[in-house]
């Protein structure tokens, strides 16, 4: 066979194997909007059925888990004295975890957390923003702790703990790769930030200074990247305002903006043209926003807007043409992703902080308390199954081929038919 050939089919055989590989490498998955190409996975789990294994994580962290190469990457905080586990000072360490066996292969420490740091909210922990891994690369995120990026042994590479801003509530919202860099919000008490990365030194290569009129400036979102018309547009939620940026540097192209609107979790969705977020605490709303204006959009390009029973944390759902939600009170609705038109409103029960997945054609809903539900699909309300643990469970499904892996405040569970 000619060298050429030859090195043309390998070429074809490693992007195949790549490209087969079930990865879920950040929060929300490859694109980032809860979709999973899982087929066959369990509809009913507890803690006798459908477990392939269970591991004890050391600490306590609410950042979800993600998968890539048959391992899994998670954070947690850990006590520095464990005869003083309640004087706040703490570990702040990335674990990898063997996807097939539930072996911890390595932890590592990558900041430690003095005893004074302020207190995180009792939905909240030290550790919940979910990492990134791209390549050869883990990139974490510990908020106003700071960000650093691992290789695939656990060595840190880099660390920037230069964004000392005042949290309320502690840290949440998770980072963004897009095109070399490493992007997230500081969206601290005051004078709130979004901040871009070379996420290869992890110096800083752009910020933006976002204003708005919300009195309170904290906000927990995490950055979507879409394209528009050819061109890249960073969506970025935080309080009183939704800004489109340039992701190459950081300049605005539009926002639109929602009054008091504050303490903004949910990370923005993209389908049918529009642009889906919601708008925090106060008085939250959805918003359906056309993202092909420039400056401020909030008379000129708000599609449709809707109230009723509005999640301030879990992340929206987009599968076909509806667009589902649940609140945080557990009422799931579903709504008409270009009109905003309600299909159905069910309460459902328990509370609800995991964002919602799709995968094997259904929706699985993680409530706070362990309780699972699993939901088919369409404008009328059916439920599939209940499952779950007995264990609380704030984080979001990562899911493989067969297999979905779930956190709980002590233990990560690997769910898959037996």
């Amino acid at each position: 066979m000619p060298r050429l050939c030859l090195l043309s089919c390998l070429f074809v055989f490693f992007v195949a194997i790549s490209a087969s590989a079930a990865d879920w490498p950040q929060f929300r998955g490859p694109a980032g909007d809860g979709h999973a190409t899982a087929r066959n996975l369990p509809t009913i789990w507890n803690e006798t059925t459908n477990v392939a294994w269970k591991t004890a994580i050391p600490g306590k962290g609410w950042s979800s888990p993600s998968l890539y190469q048959g391992r899994l990457y998670l954070t947690t905080a850990a006590p520095m004295d464990s005869n003083d586990a309640d004087s706040g000072a703490l570990s702040l360490q990335t674990l990898a975890v063997d996807a097939a066996s539930g072996r911890i292969l390595w932890n590592v420490e990558v900041f430690r957390q003095d005893a004074g740091a302020p207190k995180v909210h009792a939905k909240n922990s030290h550790a919940s923003p979910t990492a990134i891994v791209e390549g050869d690369r883990i990139y974490v995120h510990f908020g106003h702790q700071g960000t650093a990026c691992l290789d695939l042994a656990g060595k840190v590479l880099w660390k920037n703990d230069s964004y000392r801003y005042e949290p309320v509530h502690g840290n949440g919202g998770s980072p963004l790769l897009v095109d070399g860099l490493l992007v997230f919000s500081c969206d601290g008490a005051d004078e709130p930030l979004v901040v871009a990365l070379d996420a290869k030194t992890g110096g800083e290569k752009w910020r933006f200074s976002r204003t708005s009129d919300a009195d309170k400036k904290f906000s927990f979102s995490t950055p979507t990247i879409i394209t528009v018309s050819g061109k890249k547009q960073l969506i970025t939620a935080g309080s009183g305002v939704v800004n489109s940026l340039d992701p190459a540097t950081g300049r605005e192209i539009w926002r639109a903006t929602y009054g008091d609107g504050y303490s903004v979790i949910p990370k923005p969705l993209f389908g049918h043209g529009l642009v889906y977020i919601t708008t925090g605490y106060g008085t939250p709303q959805i918003m359906a926003i056309r993202p092909n204006g420039s400056g401020d959009v909030t008379e000129t390009h708000v599609a449709w807007t809707m109230k009723k029973a509005a999640p301030h944390t879990p992340s929206l759902l987009l599968v076909g043409d509806e667009l589902y939600l649940v609140s945080d009170m557990g009422i799931a609705t579903c709504l008409d992703a270009r009109t905003g038109t309600e299909h159905w409103h069910q309460r459902i029960g328990g509370g609800f902080s995991a964002s919602p997945l799709f995968a094997d054609g259904k929706i699985y809903l993680q409530s706070e308390e362990g309780p699972a539900l699993v939901l088919k699909p369409a404008r009328t309300f059916t439920k599939l199954a209940d499952a779950g643990f007995k264990e609380r469970t704030l984080a979001s499904y990562a899911a493989s081929d067969t297999a979905l892996f779930i956190r709980t405040e002590k233990n990560l569970y690997r769910v898959e038919r037996k």
